[in-house]
């Protein structure tokens, strides 16, 4: 097998577009894959300070690598969730990651905080611990970003992420995703930090090749919380359509955006967005969904002065 390219040996095969690459060549086809990506929806530029969700996996530390090796300013964003043995684990993979080249990783410890972790949080709020995490997440993302101006928030979401999402949201027929669902979203007109997902245009098969290319340790491990999780049955039924017809991943999730996306076209409406009663950050209630979570699992409110104060002078750790 010959690389497409300069027709040397060639290290991997990609079905879904029948070509070959050698080293050199496939690490420069996912720099342009991902380029293509930034272009078209113009996530970020070069100057923007962009805040990369960290988890510890093959696709954050990925998505860091690809960012920071074509000169984008990029630091990082790991939150641990005190998920025991795997948060301690996937926390020291990321940090690892960051010395080694030098960059900025945020910390932020939600166990620390509370002196709880997500499991404990979720099971006093009896809701699914992926749902509780979400939340949480979601949160203290953007709170980072908005107190260290950042101005985009970058997660590791690839293109089986993406398709088995828009199946579980076709399945259920969730409009309100649907109309949600795209590789951009620009909310930071509505107060909020913009996010975007880089690596849609990448399978979870690329990733993995690229992090081994570039010797990248990543966590091997599936996050414990989310062995029962919906997503993961999507992309096992994914999994099995691709292996019959390749590029069906491709054709589904990039069809969507290009046709089906069309008719998920939320509508124009004026979001008014109230402070917090609790934490006075910005939200479309009364109350935010964190300090729903977090009052309702009996913890003290997020002590926002407190947090802002050691996230702007703990140098990478919270």
């Amino acid at each position: 097998m010959r690389c497409t390219k300069c027709h040397n040996e060639a290290t991997i095969y990609i079905r879904r577009h029948n070509t070959a690459f050698c080293k050199e060549h496939f690490i420069e086809y996912i720099y342009g894959q991902v380029e293509k990506a930034i272009k078209k929806y113009k996530m970020f530029e070069k100057t923007d300070k962009i805040l990369v969700a960290v988890s510890g996996g093959k696709d954050s530390l990925a998505l860091w690598d690809i960012l920071n090796s074509l000169g984008y300013n990029s630091d990082g964003l790991y939150i641990d969730l005190g998920i025991s043995e795997y948060s301690e684990k996937s926390k020291e993979v990321a940090q690892k990651f960051a010395e080694s080249r030098n960059l900025k990783l945020h910390v932020v410890s939600i166990k620390d905080i509370y002196g709880v972790g997500i499991k404990e949080i979720a099971h006093k709020n009896r809701k699914p611990p992926c749902s509780t995490c979400g939340v949480i997440k979601r949160y203290i993302m953007n709170l980072t970003a908005k107190e260290l101006q950042y101005k985009v928030i970058a997660t590791g979401h690839n293109l089986d992420d993406e398709s088995a999402i828009l199946l579980g949201n076709i399945l259920h027929w969730q409009i309100d995703y649907l109309k949600a669902q795209s590789p951009i979203l620009f909310e930071d007109e509505a107060g909020f930090a913009r996010k975007v997902k880089p690596l849609y245009r990448i399978s979870e098969y690329e990733t993995s090749a690229y992090c081994i290319m570039k010797k990248i340790e990543y966590i091997l491990d599936e996050c414990p919380m989310s062995i029962d999780a919906q997503s993961l049955r999507y992309k096992g039924m994914l999994n099995t359509l691709e292996k019959d017809s390749p590029g069906t991943k491709e054709q589904f999730y990039f069809g969507f955006l290009e046709k089906g996306k069309n008719y998920f076209i939320p509508e124009k409406r004026e979001i008014k967005l109230n402070s917090c009663k609790i934490c006075e950050q910005p939200t479309t209630s009364e109350i935010c969904g964190f300090c729903r979570q977090i009052t309702k699992a009996n913890l003290e409110p997020l002590n926002m002065k407190e947090f802002i104060l050691r996230l702007k002078d703990s140098n990478g750790q919270v």
